[in-house]
């Protein structure tokens, strides 16, 4: 009888132990599937801004590809005939502006 009374203790104890290990795994199972919802959260968040940020960045592209188009009509640097792969002279240079 001692010895039932005794493993009934034990078993008792042990269910107990197996409980309370049981709930700190659940809670940290609750912790990381938290901890990785914010991560998610917040790498939405950045991928939202980075895509706004290359919209703006794409139509600046777009403006500044137009204002060159629309200069390289008009430049007269553009139409000289003097070779500007060496280093210009300022003569040379003066002699392909309006005057």
């Amino acid at each position: 009888v001692f010895q039932s009374h005794e493993e009934d203790d034990r078993k008792v104890r042990r269910r107990e132990k197996n409980r309370v290990a049981a709930q700190r795994s659940r809670k940290k199972q609750t912790q990381k599937a938290d901890k990785l919802h914010e991560e998610y959260e917040s790498l939405e968040q950045e991928n939202t801004s980075l895509k706004r940020e290359i919209g703006k960045l794409t139509d600046e592209m777009k403006h500044l590809s137009e204002v060159l188009k629309d200069h390289e009509k008009i430049c007269p640097l553009l139409h000289c005939s003097v070779n500007f792969v060496t280093i210009p002279r300022p003569d040379a240079l003066t002699s392909c502006l309006p005057r």
